[in-house]
């Protein structure tokens, strides 16, 4: 029997749907993994989720292993040997971008003790579980994906604009937006204990 999954998916894709399956819209308080997040997320700005899935591996390989400290080291000839790698977005202000927005993220790991207790704590340090049912039903922005992105914009991170943040939320599990007939929001619930909103 076929598992009902989200609507947006496109299931003709493996990885998509391995994507969709093991890591979308499970809570994250990772903040390696919230860092690589939030990298692929920016570079995400302007174009389809799964052309940056595809190249996640190279992101991976670009952006020292998503390490926050190293990338934050970056320098010009970083960027430039970047902008020289296929297995990127070659766009040199989303670059750029990812190097600053990790000294951001450093700024807010010592301010708050973590990334994912300063992210979280948006959301009162629980998932916010909807209840879409039609494609239609998924808003592009809320209030708090606005407030989010307006903090972090204060702070210097670039390549976050609320679009961008509330497809952070939702890849993290910050809110729980599988669709009501998806196999995997009720396991996701159950597992996590969320509240429903």
């Amino acid at each position: 029997m076929t598992k009902c999954r989200c609507p947006w998916l496109d299931d003709s894709k493996p990885d998509y749907v391995k994507y969709h399956d093991e890591e979308w819209g499970v809570p994250v308080h990772d903040d390696k993994t919230l860092f690589e997040f939030l990298i692929l997320e920016s570079a995400q700005a302007g174009l389809s989720w799964y052309t940056i899935l595809k190249r996640r591996a190279g992101y991976r390989n670009a952006f020292a292993h998503f390490d926050v400290t190293a990338v934050s080291q970056f320098t010009q000839a970083d960027v430039e040997r970047l902008m020289l790698d296929a297995s990127i977005i070659r766009n040199r202000k989303k670059i750029e971008a990812a190097i600053n927005n990790a000294q951001r993220f450093i700024e807010i790991q010592k301010e708050f003790g973590s990334f994912a207790r300063y992210q979280w704590a948006f959301v009162n340090h629980k998932t916010i579980v909807n209840a879409f049912s039609a494609l239609s039903d998924y808003p592009a922005t809320t209030e708090i994906s606005d407030k989010m992105s307006k903090d972090m914009k204060k702070r210097g991170f670039k390549f976050v604009g609320s679009t961008i943040i509330y497809a952070h939320m939702q890849a993290c599990g910050m809110v729980n937006d599988h669709s009501v007939d998806c196999y995997l929001r009720k396991q996701i619930i159950d597992l996590f204990q969320q509240e429903i909103a």
